[in-house]
């Protein structure tokens, strides 16, 4: 039986996080990846909340004249000497996405084939690289975008219609770069490592049509006004192809991925004598949904030692998603933590922690929580009702009045959610 107190688990928890993160930096995995020099120009372009610190990487490591623009969320910048870095808003996109956008697109335009151009391209370039379709305009791009959110809509289908509604997602940046050599350098942030669905996948071939995300739209009874249906409708809001020749020779990277931020959790929960499983680097679904069927395994675990033995780790990463109907502050993490304190119902044996390895759960800037097994009994003694937060979408309200908020500030990397719940071994009871 352990003998550990819930502040260890706690410690143990953070750690693990804090190691996920800690596995996906730029400047640890980016230098693996870096081309030989060309005989012309080197053009570094990007997008993304990791794409600063990835710059900032390439030029601690890159010899040879360097020039180029990447933009990031507020606060993510990191200086550069040699590569301009702009910020913008996300997860909406605003007016300096706007701007920067169009500043990448002008590096590009007048390449040749002796020029590299080195993308940059991490989870947030969808909402950061903004370029409305023709006819479009940038309020018609955010009221698409805050429908999605809200919609319950998952990464892969919110950023199908983002695609269709660009003039540089869905390989029209990479496009632009021709006859230039394109190395496209990813830090995924969504189930699966897609490149097309990593910031809408603007320098990638993309396979999806406007009919796709049409239905999609229409699924979610996403509002569109009349220009932005019309695009859809007609197929002026193609995408670029697979097989299309403005692509063919160019190159994409996956230089760290979910996966491995998840194998780095474990490492550290190993070294403090626990099992650990991976259950998925790309759950998905709704987030409350994905709460109570982990709370089921973990159920099991703590009291038949099935299909595990405790004490152990579960760990898993992907994208959940939260279809709001309340007032709530959010984001998916703390809907799922909340959801799973809720289904355990006060189980002694079990810890958890899930968190947004960018720092940043929903709109908040707050990365995620931890529950207790006592967490349900210090809200009822603070006159909080668990399952009325949970229907009111308010998981940040309720995390924050406990003090069990995660707060990271700007992680500079981005590869999806995290999760680990700790199981104890010994007797699992509830708590009063």
């Amino acid at each position: 039986m352990t003998t550990e107190t819930p502040i260890d688990r706690r410690q143990l928890l953070r750690s693990m996080f804090d190691a996920a993160v800690a596995s996906a930096q730029p400047a640890l995995c980016l230098p693996l990846f870096l081309p030989a020099q060309p005989k012309g120009r080197t053009i570094v372009i990007g997008a993304g909340k990791a794409s600063a610190a990835m710059a900032r990487a390439l030029e601690e490591h890159w010899s040879g004249p360097l020039e180029g623009l990447v933009v990031t969320r507020y606060g993510y910048e990191v200086p550069c000497k040699r590569i301009n870095i702009v910020q913008a808003a996300h997860p909406v996109p605003d007016a300096a996405g706007l701007l920067a956008t169009q500043r990448i697109l002008d590096a590009v335009s007048d390449l040749t084939p002796d020029d590299l151009v080195i993308a940059l391209i991490s989870g947030g370039g969808s909402s950061l690289l903004v370029a409305p379709g023709p006819g479009l305009t940038l309020a018609d791009k955010q009221a698409v975008n805050v429908q999605l959110l809200k919609s319950g809509a998952s990464i892969s289908e919110m950023n199908c219609v983002r695609r269709h509604l660009s003039s540089i997602k869905g390989g029209r940046l990479g496009a632009a770069c021709h006859p230039a050599r394109l190395l496209t350098l990813l830090i995924s942030d969504v189930p699966g490592d897609a490149p097309v669905d990593i910031a809408s996948g603007p320098t990638v071939a993309d396979p999806s049509t406007c009919a796709d995300a049409l239905a999609i739209v229409d699924r979610y009874r996403i509002e569109l006004s009349p220009a932005v249906r019309s695009m859809l409708e007609s197929g002026q809001g193609e995408s670029v192809k697979p097989g299309d020749l403005r692509l063919v020779g160019s190159e994409t990277r996956m230089i760290t991925a979910p996966q491995m931020a998840l194998e780095a959790a474990a490492r550290v929960a190993r070294s403090a004598g626990l099992a650990s499983y991976i259950l998925s680097d790309s759950l998905e679904g709704e987030a409350r949904e994905v709460g109570k069927t982990l709370a089921g395994i973990a159920r099991q675990v703590a009291l038949h030692g099935q299909p595990f033995t405790p004490p152990c780790v579960l760990l898993s990463g992907g994208e959940t998603t939260v279809t709001v109907q309340g007032t709530g502050r959010g984001g998916r993490n703390v809907e799922f933590l909340l959801a799973l304190a809720v289904a355990l119902d006060g189980l002694t044996a079990i810890h958890a922690i899930a968190g947004d390895t960018d720092g940043v759960d929903g709109a908040e800037e707050i990365a995620g929580a931890v529950i207790t097994p006592d967490t349900l009994a210090r809200a009822w003694g603070l006159g909080i009702n668990p399952r009325a937060s949970l229907d009111n979408n308010d998981g940040h309200g309720f995390f924050q009045a406990l003090g069990d908020s995660v707060v990271t500030g700007p992680t500079l990397t981005n590869v999806n959610d995290f999760r680990a719940i700790v199981i104890d071994a010994g007797p699992a009871d509830r708590m009063p």
